[in-house]
């Protein structure tokens, strides 16, 4: 067996060798696809790492209510896609915030809400600047570094509001003398209390960009804007031996306060991981979904190849089998030949793929992700693809009449 390995490698190796052009432009075709793939994996591998390590950076103590939906996946990416504000129907609300509050088992807890809209200071004028609202605790459950001045408290709640170092920027041309000044919002003056230091992390898992955001207490927002909805709640727990109990004593708190319905859902340590944003998972599946087609071009190159490579080589399958050779090993050749080339297609586009995730790391926070389950990916799908594209043309070749093979010349 070894030995016909062997000499279905060196046939194939000389069939390539002849056709360069044409077994690189093959190859090409399987690499795109496969490049696509390991892109997709690397970013969304990344995303997640980012999201894990903030997790693990504020603590294991961290518990996520979320509102969730008994509606089909099909509906929610519709609504995600459709819907000007897609906390629009969220099932949580601030009574639900105060519900948790009041437990004995949570320390901190912080309900968030988020809205789009302009903000006006003395000296400039910015529209779609994105206003996180919260409470005083947000900054209890998430270390927040403040390069100027403080956090709103209960106390100074009402009229406060914390920027993001880049927005400071944006509004006032400065960052160190920030503090004291006022920006307006929907004709309501809020005077700046903080200003955030740069974030490290554009990406986190309570979905806002804080470098570019307006925080203010969550009250004052529902004031200007006449209602909001919960985007989710971020809980601090008082005990983190006992984190599973806590989060199914919350579960059953807000199951009670909503009548017995189960429209949301707690999440706590690598759970919270998972990216928040559907429309990213959605433009990823989109994507993927892409990526599929051109490898599938890519495997009817594969097999166009080695249809091409069979009708050329009809006097050689002739010979073979004239010198003892069976349907299976000529079978067995042509189909060694295609696998061949789909896993030289592989190689170059999981080198390809890494590349191009490398020059993304240039330009963003995602750096490469490599694991060995997305190597295992593409190992398994080129195989996969060389054998679905290639076993009809290694039928067709194991099934030539030899001696019709014989008289065929190229």
């Amino acid at each position: 067996m070894p030995v016909l390995l062997r000499t279905h490698f060196k046939l194939a190796k000389t069939s390539i060798k002849e056709n360069r052009t044409r077994s690189f432009l093959t190859c090409l075709g399987i690499a795109i696809g496969v490049a696509s793939i390991i892109l997709i994996l690397s970013l969304m591998g990344s995303i997640t790492n980012l999201i894990k390590t903030e997790v693990s950076d504020i603590g294991s103590d961290l518990i996520v209510v979320r509102p969730s939906s008994s509606k089909s996946s099909i509906t929610n990416i519709i609504n995600e896609l459709t819907l000007s504000n897609k906390f629009e129907q969220s099932s949580l609300s601030l009574s639900d915030s105060a519900a948790i509050a009041a437990m004995d088992d949570t320390a901190a807890v912080a309900p968030i809400a988020t809205s789009t809209n302009t903000i006006e200071s003395e000296k400039n004028t910015f529209p779609s600047v994105p206003i996180l609202g919260t409470t005083a605790d947000y900054i209890k459950i998430e270390p927040l570094a403040l390069r100027y001045g403080t956090f709103f408290t209960d106390q100074n709640k009402s009229g406060s509001v914390v920027l993001g170092r880049t927005l400071s920027l944006a509004l006032f041309n400065t960052i160190n003398s920030t503090v004291g000044k006022t920006v307006t919002i929907m004709g309501e003056k809020f005077m700046v209390v903080g200003v955030l230091d740069e974030t490290e992390k554009s990406i986190n898992f309570d979905n806002v960009d804080l470098d570019n955001a307006l925080i203010m207490d969550i009250e004052s927002l529902d004031h200007i804007l006449g209602s909001t909805q919960i985007q989710q709640i971020n809980i601090k727990a008082a005990n983190t031996d006992s984190l599973a109990t806590i989060a199914d004593n919350i579960k059953s708190k807000l199951k009670d306060s909503k009548s017995g319905d189960e429209n949301f859902s707690v999440a706590y340590g690598d759970s919270i991981a998972h990216p928040s944003s559907s429309l990213f998972v959605i433009v990823s599946g989109m994507l993927a979904l892409v990526a599929a087609i051109s490898l599938v071009v890519g495997g009817i190159g594969v097999m166009n190849i080695m249809l091409v490579s069979v009708a050329e080589r009809t006097h050689e399958i002739g010979i073979r089998k004239a010198v003892g050779a069976s349907s299976r090993n000529i079978l067995m050749q042509f189909l060694f030949e295609a696998l061949i080339l789909s896993v030289l297609g592989g190689i170059f586009g999981l080198l390809l793929g890494y590349l191009l995730a490398f020059l993304l790391s240039i330009i963003t926070p995602f750096a490469p992700f490599i694991s060995w389950e997305i190597i295992a990916i593409t190992f398994l799908t080129t195989l996969t693809v060389g054998i679905v594209f290639g076993i009809y043309p290694a039928i067709k070749a194991a099934s030539k009449n030899p001696i019709e093979s014989l008289k065929h010349y190229r």
